[in-house]
Parts: structure tokens; sequence; C-alpha cells
């Protein structure tokens, strides 16, 4: 068959949705596309395989950021899934969905119909968690997400007591009422295993008679009628095969791969598209700007008492608790790298949680390059604190290099570039020496080691920042969504604007960065997506 109501591009944390949903009533046929392979692998499956797969070439694109000024011409690595569940399956599994503010943000943009109240029922869709449902929480859903407490490090009762001694409360929910406080985090899990969205939504479905799953699939183009998508051009086993939608073609492929596959189709700004050789389908100037993502300061200290170091450094250790993995799905092998956190708010006078906290009971000091070794942590006992803010201000930018659709886009992250950023991290640099400093914590600690008891003033504490904050890998916003075709990619109902036929559902399309982690919010947008385009096509309710 060459011919489909939909094409979707990208098996990611979207489009599994977008394929799940849109082929089970049966009346529509659906390909999806994707460049990576099968997600079927250990590695992937046990949630700390994500050190093993974090620099694999075979299930990650591991893109790399052009050197930023603000971070003293550092490049940054930024892994993003190339495989069925796309970042899903590589990601570190904390399940976030942000702030209510955040979404009554989007709609405040120009976008009717994506306010809290509108978004709550599709995360509620989305979901089973292992507490159950409530007003605010799914106990029907594909996407399985467990609480760790049996298995978290004890250490973690100490941080949230500190928080405590902070006024900062404890919450044991932060997907329910109110984000804020400080507590512990939720995975993306069941029975000890990644509950990627390729495993949620998609592996249920492979049968259906009316999808087609495409793997090693890559999209060079999308198919124009004039101003209308009618289907994809991909390649895959080094031939190039042309498909047709009948109904929509649909970009899932994220916050890289979308707006790079929409500018090497002609949609994007002109003099971009003109000095690649790429012929201007449609000019669309909002492609591949407006990029946003979250910066982290880590802070790393040598404990008095002993941490997960002193479980998984020694060899036996090592055995022992992959024997026990292996044997009980249990243990600190079945779960994520960050065990507890928060949302606090680092300043008096904010109506909100502006910072993100993060506390793991384990550290590495001295990981070799392009490695990542979460089994073989410092052979001391340590752990670190981090704080990311939520909200940055600074805008980046992506751009193709050529009209070659294997070359790696450039990727300007911009990081820092306004005086809110850099005040926000020198403040979440502040907030983890209060924290470092609460009883629960000091009684702990026998040395800061990073960045150290030498740095100290604001001036010093920026330096450090711009030494060695990294992402955490939550890049959105290029095909950003809003009402104005001068800047804007995509309507509030995901349609590329000036192009019939051609909708971009993925994280691309947040018009602001939530308030945490994007995997969560990111599988939403593919539950209303798909319904947006039933709905569109008559096939709603």
């Amino acid at each position: 068959m060459s011919d489909y109501d939909f094409i979707i591009v990208g098996a990611g944390s979207a489009g599994c949705v977008l394929a799940n949903r849109l082929s089970a009533n049966g009346r529509f046929t659906v390909l999806l596309l994707e460049a990576g392979g099968s997600d079927l692998n250990f590695w992937i499956w046990m949630p700390i395989g994500y050190g093993k797969t974090f620099y694999r070439p075979s299930v990650n694109w591991m893109y790399h950021t052009e050197p930023d000024p603000a971070l003293n011409g550092r490049v940054s690595y930024w892994p993003r899934g190339k495989v069925l569940g796309g970042s899903s399956s590589i990601n570190a599994m904390v399940y976030i969905r942000g702030q209510a503010q955040d979404f009554d943000g989007w709609q405040a943009m120009g976008n009717p119909g994506w306010s809290w109240a509108d978004v709550l029922p599709y995360f509620r869709r989305s979901e089973t968690n292992d507490r159950g449902g409530d007003a605010f929480r799914g106990d029907n859903g594909p996407l399985h997400v467990a609480s760790m407490d049996r298995d978290l490090h004890p250490l973690c009762r100490d941080f949230i007591a500190a928080g405590g001694e902070l006024q900062f409360p404890h919450n044991r929910d932060f997907n329910g009422a109110t984000q804020e406080g400080v507590g512990t985090y939720q995975n993306t899990a069941k029975g000890g295993m990644r509950m990627s969205a390729a495993r949620a939504y998609l592996r249920p479905v492979l049968r259906r008679a009316n999808l087609r799953v495409e793997t090693g699939a890559l999209a060079e183009r999308v198919l124009f009628e004039g101003k209308r998508a009618v289907g994809v051009a991909y390649r895959r086993n080094g031939q190039v095969k042309t498909v047709r939608a009948r109904r929509e073609v649909i970009l899932s492929g994220g916050a890289i791969n979308s707006p790079q596959l929409l500018q090497l189709s002609g949609v994007g700004p002109a003099r971009l598209l003109r000095d690649k050789g790429v012929e201007v389908v449609h000019a669309l100037d909002g492609v591949g700007r407006n990029l946003q993502d979250h910066l982290c300061i880590d802070h790393l200290y040598r404990s008095r008492v002993p941490t997960l170091n002193t479980q998984l450094h020694p060899w036996y250790g090592k055995l022992w608790h992959g024997l026990r993995y292996v044997l009980t799905r249990r243990g600190p092998l079945s779960l994520g790298v960050n065990q507890a956190g928060g949302f606090v708010r680092s300043r008096p006078g904010l109506d909100r949680p502006n910072m993100q906290l993060f506390f793991s009971p384990v550290s590495y000091t001295k990981a070799p390059p392009g490695k990542r070794p979460l089994m073989d942590p410092d052979p001391f006992p340590g752990f670190l604190l981090s704080a990311q803010p939520t909200r940055p201000t600074s805008r980046g930018h992506l751009e193709i290099r050529s009209g070659d659709p294997a070359e790696h886009p450039a990727i300007h992250p911009n990081y820092l570039s306004t005086e809110f950023d850099r005040q926000e991290l020198l403040e979440g640099a502040h907030l983890l020496r209060r924290l470092a400093a609460a009883p629960a914590l000091a009684r702990l600690i026998e040395a800061e080691m990073l960045p150290g008891p030498d740095v100290r003033s604001d001036e010093e504490l920026i330096a450090d920042c711009r030494n060695r904050a990294g992402t955490v890998f939550h890049p959105v916003s290029t095909c950003r969504m809003g009402p104005d075709a001068a800047r804007d990619v995509v309507d509030a109902r995901l349609r590329v604007h000036g192009i019939a036929g051609l909708r971009v559902v993925d994280a691309s399309i947040f018009p602001t960065l939530t308030s945490g982690n994007t995997n969560a919010p990111a599988i939403m947008v593919g539950e209303k997506g798909a319904d947006m385009i039933l709905e569109d096509c008559g096939a709603g309710g």
C-alpha cells in the first residue's frame, strides 16, 4: 500500500499516541514512520539503563549544539530518542505535567482550548496512576505511572526534612491539586520496567490491520501539491520511497526533527531556505525559532553516611543489585536517577513556584567523555542537589545546514541570554546552599565538592554556572502554536499556517516551556491532537 489516510512522521511520545488513537476506530489507514529501530532492548526497558542509551547512536540522535557564548563557548550534548518511543525510551522517566498557570498562559497567548481545564482531561485519560485515580489523576489510561517509595534511598527523607526546615511543604503528589513543595518523584514505569510511549500506546496495537509501522525510515521531505501536503518521501535501506496521505501528514518528530523536516521540505524562513538551496514552498519565519530549554546547576557533596555509591560502586554491589533486579524487578536499578525533588519559590513575592529541585543519592565526579556511568558511581559516598529555573525567557533557534536530510541541524540554544535567566540561575545556586545548610542535610555533609567552599560571591557563583550548568534535555517550541502566522507555526488546532493537510503534534508546538519535565505534556499533546484530527474529519466523539 502506498496511500494512507494519515501519515505520521516520528514514533516518539506524541507519535505513538497518534498511531494508537487514529487507528482505533478502524475507519482510517495509518502509516507511522520512524527513523530508528525497535525498542525491544534490555537497556531501554531497565530504568537505570538510561545510562547505557545516553550515548548509544543506535537509539539516539546524539545532537550537539553550537558553542554557546553565555556558557563560555561550551557545546551542549542533546540526546534525543531515535527508536520506537522516541525520547520516552531513553529519558529519566520523571512524570511531571506542569502548573495549571502554564496552560492557562498558553490559552492567553491566543490558543483557545488549551487552558488547564481543557488539557486536564487528556492528562487523566492517558494515565494509570498506581496510587489510584481522583479529580486530577487517571486510573484507566495506557501510560502507567509508578511511585518508587518502597525502593527509595533513605536519604530522600533527609532531603524532604531539609525542605521542611526551609518552610517548603511536603507534597506527596506534584501532579495533584498543587505542584508546590518537596517530595519524591513518580516515574513512567510498570513492574520495575520503563513505560515508554511505545510500550504504553504502540505495542498493544501493532497487530491492527489498518496500522503499518515502518522503522529505519528517515523522512527526507514532505510532498506538496501547491499549498497542500499530499505525502512523504523517506529513505529506507538505501532506497527512497514515496507514500501519499489522503487526509493529512502529521509531523511528530519532536522539537529538533519536526522543524528540520519542515525546512528541508521548503516550509520555513525564506532567506534561510534559499541560502541552503531548498526551494521555498511556503515562507514561514517561525519554523525553528523560539527554541526554549531548561538549564540546571548541580552541587555535589561528599557524605558522612552511606549513599547509593556505597551500594553500586563495588563489583559485588553491582552483581547483587543486578541479580536482584533480574529476579525481582526491585532495588535501585528499578528506579530513575532522580528520586526526590520539588517545586519551590526561590524568593518572596512570587505567586507560584519558579524553581525545580532534584535530589540524587548518588554522585559521579569522573565520568569519562562519552560515558554516563550510572552503574559505576564515585568510590566514596556522595549525593547531588540540583536546581532548575522552570520558566526561562531566553530564546534560541535551529536551522538546517544544507538540503541533506542526514545532516544534523545547527542548534543555537542561546542560554542565559537574558538578565532574568542569569538571576534565576543564581538564585537556584543560593537555594542549593540554603538546603545544604539546613540541619537535616548539614549533618550528613562532610564537604561540598562542587562548586566548592571557595566559590561564595554572586560573581563567583555566576561564573560557576557559566562553566558547569547544563541542559536537562527539555527542548520545545520550535514549531510554536499561536495565532500569528508571521511568528508562529501552527494554529490552535495544530495545523501549519498557510498549508493544508499538514499538522505538527509534539513538544515543538508548546507556546512556552512547562514548569518541569516535558514528557507528560508531550503525551497530552498527542492525545488532544488526535481528538482534534478525528473531529476535523468527522470522526470525533
